[in-house]
């Protein structure tokens, strides 16, 4: 797993190669891949796998990590805080610096930072996109049925919607594993999440 937040087009070219470099050593991990790796225990394909994750769902992760990675032959997997996707573009800006979603000197107050839901639909037919919370939340700050329900089964639901899929995984700010949180594991669960990424770690919710 190789993790990406901000793509910004100042970064095509080196993001482009990164991609391709990955493509020559490693082969792509889709949903069926996992799936398959998850029920067997082996690994089918003649090279190890990666995953190029792409985190918060910004805009320049749709117009720029999601074409080179096509371009590479890379299945990739983007997590998407679905909040930030639903701020008026006016106020991104001031919402990503809110809830640690990293800006770099190319994203302008006033310009739209987060992807849209076309973007979502348009990426997941070649890709995994999937919910990272909706506000960017870490797991230890959930502690209400209304906290759960905004941070865990809303934006499944959003987002099942939106592709017409099941969204397969989630994960949390700081990257908390699954059971640090037993209520949070439980919901996680209820919702039909199968797996949660954390830093370099997948975990299967059985």
């Amino acid at each position: 797993m190789v993790n990406y937040h901000n793509t910004p087009h100042a970064d095509t070219e080196k993001i482009r190669g990164e991609l391709q470099e990955l493509a020559r050593h490693f082969a792509p991990v889709g949903l069926d891949d996992l799936d398959r790796f998850r029920a067997t225990g082996r690994w089918h394909k003649d090279r190890p796998g990666v995953i190029p994750v792409f985190y918060e769902g910004y805009r320049n992760n749709a117009e720029v990590a999601g074409p080179l990675a096509e371009e590479a032959g890379l299945t990739a997997w983007f997590f998407v805080c679905t909040a930030f996707l639903d701020v008026p573009v006016a106020e991104q800006y001031d919402y990503a610096n809110a809830h640690d979603i990293d800006l770099v000197e190319e994203d302008r107050k006033g310009d739209r930072l987060a992807m849209t839901w076309d973007d979502v639909a348009a990426l997941s037919r070649r890709h995994v996109v999937t919910p990272h919370t909706a506000s960017h939340a870490e797991a230890a700050s959930l502690r209400t049925d209304e906290d759960l329900e905004r941070e865990i089964f809303a934006p499944k639901r959003r987002m099942d919607e939106v592709t017409g899929q099941s969204a397969p995984a989630t994960a949390f700010l700081w990257g908390t594993p699954f059971g640090a949180h037993p209520r949070v594991d439980e919901a996680l669960r209820e919702a039909g999440y199968r797996y949660q990424f954390g830093n370099t770690m997948i975990q299967y919710l059985d």
